[in-house]
């Protein structure tokens, strides 16, 4: 293996730091690597695997003001490259304007998701920053072979160099980019369109806007999804003619709010809500369709079928898990981050444009989230989810699970003890002729060795665990939300932005 360090940011967070979520699995890293001709393990690099691999991760780089939470660090991505049967790595941080200002003041500025954003004002003075910082730490997609990095909360959308993950500064989509509102995490991409369709949200009325951005990079579609008051949604899904958003109970109290108080509750009596509305479509063409009320943090795909939209996604069962007093201190204040203190099961609900009825299904009786599809078949029909098992009462991923929903099936793979794992993208082989048929990619953070590893399995035999173990620089920290680019794809997209600079477009 070829490696070289290529930067290393200052940390000033403590040693003796006791914080679960910035020690042992999710240590934080400082060093940015290069390496190349990764070390093959176990197994051989399969040679029609061609394109990248990318995982965004919160990374914290300063403590934060009070309470940390999860979901305050710092966007890191991390790159794995496969060509001819060799692989590469690459690590860097997302340079957001407030990783830079921090790095400059050398602390925190910003309140973080467990802290009332007036603490920064109070706590640095008034030249602090009041609203939360856009950390681009959540999400990771590839649009027209430029990967773009995501804040849940809405924010700016970061270029990021899908081959070196460096920084290439923002997206403007021509100056038409919504900066007052910005983009939520978990924008899509429609492999078969090259459309991007995304939403955002904030505390203003009408609450939440829809939009899609054509495959000429334009913002081409842009409307209000008006909602009853400031709401929380984490992701939307897409069908041939249809976006998806939604309206879940779980939000902001008015009366907390008004308080200054960012604390969200379920409330049990309101149902859940989906906004049908044509990819294209005008505020006034939204259809309701009213469900059981639950919170679903993902969605994995959704697909027509005669009238009806098939909509797949994880139902938490326990949107607002309770302290039971059972577990430490750490494990009661994040257990709503936990999978099986939320009850995360695959779930389908079928929208029936012509009566307005939905019918509900629970898919599975396995415990799992984050699941990943076969990109080719977004907003198709499809057979296969690839999701994560988590460690009970933590917010880890012990395994993953290949769910047939034709059958009902499960085919599961245990990563061991103390081994956690990343969302798992599907990488379909080159000429691949199935909608299984290519490989899974992961990154694990082993705490027995120390070290952190890219598995690479065969999509369609999940059970029989890595066809390939490459070795990564150091160990990395758990992370979740990924990608898979296609190699061929990327390079078109090369191609042409070189030939375009010579003619000086």
């Amino acid at each position: 293996m070829d490696v070289e360090i290529v930067g290393r940011l200052l940390s000033t967070l403590p040693e003796d730091d006791d914080h679960p979520y910035r020690t042992g699995p999710w240590r934080p890293q400082t060093t940015e690597w290069r390496a190349d001709d990764l070390e093959v393990v176990d197994g051989e690099i399969p040679a029609d695997l061609d394109g990248v691999y990318l995982r965004n991760t919160e990374n914290p780089v300063h403590p934060s003001l009070k309470n940390y939470h999860p979901f305050d660090g710092d966007g890191m991505i991390h790159v794995v490259g496969f060509r001819d049967g060799k692989a590469f790595y690459r690590n860097r941080f997302v340079r957001t304007d407030g990783l830079m200002a921090e790095m400059a003041a050398g602390s925190a500025l910003w309140a973080g998701v467990s802290e009332p954003p007036e603490l920064a004002a109070r706590e640095r003075g008034w030249g602090a920053r009041e609203r939360m910082k856009d950390a681009s730490s959540t999400d990771v997609i590839v649009h027209r072979g430029m990967a773009l990095s995501s804040f849940y909360m809405c924010g700016d959308l970061y270029q990021v160099d899908p081959f070196t993950a460096e920084t290439r500064g923002k997206e403007t989509w021509g100056g038409k980019f919504p900066f007052e509102w910005g983009v939520s995490a978990h924008p899509k991409v429609d492999d078969h369109t090259g459309e991007l369709l995304f939403f955002n949200y904030s505390k203003q009325d009408p609450f939440m806007h829809y939009g899609v951005v054509d495959a000429d990079n334009t913002l081409a579609h842009y409307v209000d999804i008006p909602l009853p008051g400031p709401r929380l949604p984490h992701d939307m899904a897409f069908t041939e003619n249809y976006a998806i958003l939604n309206d879940f109970p779980l939000f902001w109290p008015a009366e907390a709010l008004a308080k200054g108080r960012h604390i969200p509750r379920l409330h049990r009596d309101i149902p859940s809500r989906f906004a049908v509305i044509p990819r294209r479509g005008q505020t006034s063409e939204i259809r309701w369709f009213e469900a059981e009320p639950t919170f679903v943090l993902h969605f994995t795909n959704a697909y027509e079928d005669g009238d009806e939209i098939v909509l797949d996604g994880f139902f938490q069962g326990d949107p607002e898990p309770a302290d039971n007093g059972m577990g430490n201190k750490w494990e009661r204040a994040f257990r709503f981050l936990a999978l099986d203190r939320m009850q995360t099961r695959l779930h389908r609900w079928r929208l029936n444009l012509a009566t307005g009825q939905v019918k509900e299904e629970r898919l599975t009786d396995s415990i799992t989230e984050f699941g990943m599809i076969n990109s080719g078949h977004a907003g198709r029909p499809y057979r296969y989810t690839w999701a994560a098992s988590g460690k009970p009462g933590w917010f880890l991923f012990d395994g993953l699970v290949r769910h047939d929903l034709h059958t009902g099936t499960e085919e599961r793979l245990s990563l061991g003890e103390g081994v956690y794992g990343s969302e798992a993208a599907m990488a379909p082989r080159v000429g691949s002729t199935g909608e299984d048929d290519g490989y899974l990619i992961t990154l694990t953070t082993d705490m027995n060795a120390d070290a952190s590893y890219c598995l690479v399995l065969d999509a369609a035999r999940v059970s029989d665990g890595p066809v390939c173990t490459l070795r990564l620089p150091e160990r990395i920290s758990s992370g979740t939300h990924s990608t898979w680019a296609d190699g061929a794809e990327l390079r078109r997209w090369r191609t042409a932005d070189t030939a375009a600079e010579a003619v000086g477009l």
